[in-house]
C-alpha cells in the first residue's frame, strides 16, 4: 500500500497539468503558476504547447514526450525528479493521461516513490456531456477513442452493446462516418449527441437519432465528442405465451436448449426447474 500526501512531501513532484480544448481562457490561475514555477514542462506537441506557453509568458524549458517516446522518457523524468526537478506533463488538449500520454509515465513515477500532483482543468467528454440535453446523463462511460480497423472497432462496440450506461466517445472528422455507421449496425438508431469544435468559434451540437446525424457527417470538421444514449432492454410481457414457445424462440435464435431453459426461466421470473418440467412435458 502506498499514501500520498501531496503537500506534505520535501521531494521533486510530478505535476499533471490540465490545458484548454480550444479556447486559451480556459485555464486555470493555479494551472499557469505551477507551468511557471516547475523546472520541466513535458509536453505532448511542444509547437502546440510553445503557443500557450507564450500566451501567459511562461518561460519553463519544454522537451516532448508523446505516444511514440513515452516510454523512452519515463528514465528521462524519473532522473529529473531524482535530482530535485519539478516536472508538468501537459497534452496537446485537455488532461494528461485521458485519451492522452500520460499514464504510462504516471505508473512508473508512482511506483519510483514521487509524488503525483493533478492540476485540474477543461475536458472535452464532460463539457459535451452537460451539454449534451439528453435526459439521463448518469451514470456514464467514457470510452474514448475507437479502435482505427473497423474488425477492432466492431468487436468493441459488440461489447457495449447492451451497456445501459450512457457513452462518450471521441472521434476524428475522416473517421466519423464510418464509426456513427457501425454504432448504428451494433446499437440501432439510438438518440446521440455529436459535439465539435468545443469551446471554439465553430461550436456545434447535433442533437437527434444515429440516422438523422449520419446525414451530415460528410460536412463535419474538427475533433468530436459522441455522446450515446445507453442501452434499454425492450420489454416483453411473457404471459402471452408459454414457456415451450418461449424456450423454442430462443433456440431457433441459435441459443442451446440448456442455456435457452435457463435464459426463459429468468426471462419469465420463475425457477428454471419450472420451465424445464413444461418444456420436457414432465
Amino acid at each position: 500500500m502506498q499514501r500520498q500526501k501531496s503537500f506534505a512531501t520535501e521531494s521533486a513532484t510530478l505535476y499533471l497539468v490540465g490545458t484548454p480544448i480550444g479556447n486559451l481562457e480556459d485555464i486555470t490561475m493555479r494551472a499557469v503558476r505551477t507551468l511557471k514555477e516547475v523546472d520541466w514542462i513535458a509536453a505532448e506537441d511542444t509547437r502546440v504547447s510553445r503557443h500557450l506557453c507564450n500566451h501567459y509568458d511562461i518561460e519553463t524549458p519544454i522537451f516532448s514526450m508523446h505516444e511514440h517516446n513515452e516510454f523512452d522518457r519515463i528514465d528521462y523524468v524519473i532522473e529529473l525528479l531524482s535530482a530535485g526537478n519539478s516536472v508538468a506533463v501537459i497534452s496537446d488538449a485537455g488532461l494528461p493521461c485521458i485519451s492522452d500520454p500520460g499514464a504510462r509515465l504516471v505508473h512508473h513515477v508512482t511506483e519510483a516513490g514521487f509524488a503525483v500532483v493533478p492540476i485540474p482543468g477543461a475536458n472535452a467528454g464532460l463539457s459535451a456531456l452537460m451539454a449534451s440535453g439528453l435526459e439521463a446523463l448518469m451514470p456514464f462511460v467514457f470510452y474514448g477513442f475507437l479502435e482505427h480497423k473497423k474488425p477492432a472497432k466492431l468487436k468493441q462496440l459488440q461489447g457495449l452493446q447492451q451497456v445501459s450506461e450512457t457513452l462518450i466517445f471521441y472521434e476524428s472528422p475522416h473517421r466519423i462516418k464510418a464509426s456513427l455507421e457501425l454504432m448504428l449496425e451494433i446499437f440501432g438508431d439510438r438518440q446521440i449527441v455529436l459535439a465539435r469544435e468545443l469551446t471554439k468559434k465553430f461550436e456545434e451540437f447535433i442533437r437527434g437519432t444515429l440516422s438523422e446525424v449520419i446525414k451530415v457527417a460528410d460536412d463535419l470538421k474538427g475533433e468530436m465528442v459522441i455522446i450515446v444514449s445507453g442501452y434499454v432492454a425492450e420489454t416483453v410481457d411473457y404471459s402471452m405465451i408459454s414457456a415451450v414457445d418461449h424456450v423454442q424462440q430462443l433456440v431457433d435464435s441459435g441459443m442451446k436448449e440448456k442455456d435457452a431453459i435457463k435464459a426463459a426461466a429468468k426471462e419469465r421470473g420463475v425457477a428454471k426447474d419450472v420451465v424445464y418440467k413444461e418444456w420436457h412435458n414432465i
